[in-house]
């Protein structure tokens, strides 16, 4: 059995991440550690994090790769997840992650990501992002999608294995956003990446805020533009912060 860990970036997510740590306490069979990794929260993050019995990591700087990097230097698993505090993952995780992992030639997975809310769920835009994972690589990098590329993101929940992961460099920490594309690309040199066929459940507080059509346009903008090399840091700006 995978020694799997968790780790989850957070920055003022104390609207989402206890009902995301509730889920955890309950898969089946549980991870080996669920490691939070903070870049300097100002409300309850930190305090529900604590009561939920995880491991607490302060970070001193900010930003997801910074932190993203930073719980997978502390983690102990074979394998490390890193999930979003706004996502909800099936219970089975850790055995799907088993199975997928289990093929030597898969260097890394993520699921299909469904953006819900309150009241809604964002079928068309989650479908766009669904055939994203396909389109992107085929369009702008053929040969590496025949290698086994697929663009992955991460409110879907990636996975791989921890040597695997560090071999590759880890997340360019330098990448306001696009850091796990960029993981992708280096990642795929080692082996498949592959799109589970299972669901997890993402907020659609960005797709609220934007409006469906909105952020439709702006993922699409975004992302054929870092597909033919224009810096993350100029596409940052398309892509503000919301909680």
């Amino acid at each position: 059995m995978l020694r799997v860990s968790i780790v989850i970036p957070t920055l003022n997510e104390a609207n989402s991440l206890g009902r995301t740590l509730r889920q955890l306490q309950v898969l089946d069979p549980p991870p080996l550690e669920v490691l939070v990794v903070d870049g300097g929260s100002e409300d309850e993050t930190l305090a529900i994090a604590r009561v939920a019995g995880v491991q607490v990591l302060t970070c001193d700087r900010r930003g997801r790769s910074v932190q993203m990097n930073y719980g997978a230097k502390l983690a102990t698993g074979d394998v490390v997840v890193f999930l979003h505090a706004d996502t909800g993952v099936p219970d089975e995780l850790i055995t799907i992650i088993e199975g997928v992992l289990a093929d030597s030639a898969v260097v890394c997975g993520g699921f299909i990501s469904l953006m819900t809310g309150a009241q809604t769920t964002r079928w068309g835009v989650s479908l766009h992002n669904y055939l994203k994972t396909y389109y992107a690589p085929l369009l702008f990098k053929p040969r590496l999608f025949f290698k086994g590329l697929r663009l992955l993101f991460g409110d879907q929940v990636m996975f791989c294995r921890r040597a695997e992961f560090w071999e590759c460099g880890g997340f360019d920490e330098t990448l306001p956003i696009m850091e796990d594309g960029d993981l992708c690309l280096r990642l795929v040199q080692k082996g498949r990446i592959r799109q589970v066929n299972r669901v997890v459940q993402s907020s659609d507080r960005r797709v609220a805020h934007w409006g469906a059509w909105k952020a439709t346009a702006i993922y699409l903008y975004v992302g054929v533009l870092w597909g033919v090399g224009v810096s993350a840091d100029y596409l940052k700006q398309f892509y503000e912060d919301i909680r």
